[in-house]
């Protein structure tokens, strides 16, 4: 792809001079071998988590509206969204009202992750290349998420759809709701009233 190919549409939708959002290199790809992850919570329009995973040196991304489970039998829909940068990662802040987006965003969780789907001769199979065939298996190494996750298409097109899955391991628990009663950014451990009304403060 060319110079400004893999950021463009992010770049779009955004005006830097208005918003803090980073804005990211659109010269090259960074540490395209780094395999980290972070979930947001954004309280945009509606409240929902976006979920990004570091594929060849961006953020590939997907809105979560009700956020990740732990119960290896609930399906939560997951919504592709464009690439973000690597900065991205530690982004927390207030996107102004108006701007893609909008509203309060946290690093709600972060981490690393390990690619956890191999081919019949056990050898990893690429994350790109997983994505590509609409089928994902990975391990979360979170603060707050850990263990087996899948990402899977359900449909293509204008109305591409995906599901976020956990899978029945150690770590799965039924019992747990962290996107309820874990509230606090992994990044400052600051709430979503706390980020807004500091960010506020400081304008």
């Amino acid at each position: 792809m060319g110079k400004k190919g893999f950021l463009e549409k992010y770049h779009r939708k955004r005006n830097f001079d208005i918003s803090s959002e980073p804005f990211g290199d659109e010269s090259k790809k960074k540490d395209k071998d780094k395999q980290i992850f972070v979930i947001h919570k954004h309280d945009a329009t509606n409240l929902h988590f976006d979920f990004r995973l570091l594929v060849d040196g961006v953020l590939k991304s997907w809105a979560v509206p009700k956020g990740p489970s732990t119960d290896p039998k609930v399906k939560r829909l997951a919504i592709p969204t464009e690439d973000h940068p690597l900065e991205y990662a530690d982004f927390e802040g207030v996107i102004p009202e108006g701007q893609y987006g909008g509203g309060t965003v946290m690093v709600w969780d972060a981490g690393k992750f390990d690619n956890d789907k191999k081919d019949d001769e056990g050898n990893p199979i690429p994350m790109e290349e997983q994505i590509k065939n609409g089928h994902t298996t990975f391990i979360l190494h979170g603060k707050k998420l850990k263990g087996g996750y899948t990402l899977i298409r359900t449909s293509k097109g204008d109305d591409e759809k995906w599901f976020l899955k956990k899978v029945d391991d150690e770590e799965a628990d039924a019992r747990r709701n962290p996107v309820s009663t874990e509230n606090e950014s992994v990044l400052t451990g600051r709430s979503m009233d706390e980020i807004a009304k500091e960010e506020k403060k400081d304008d």
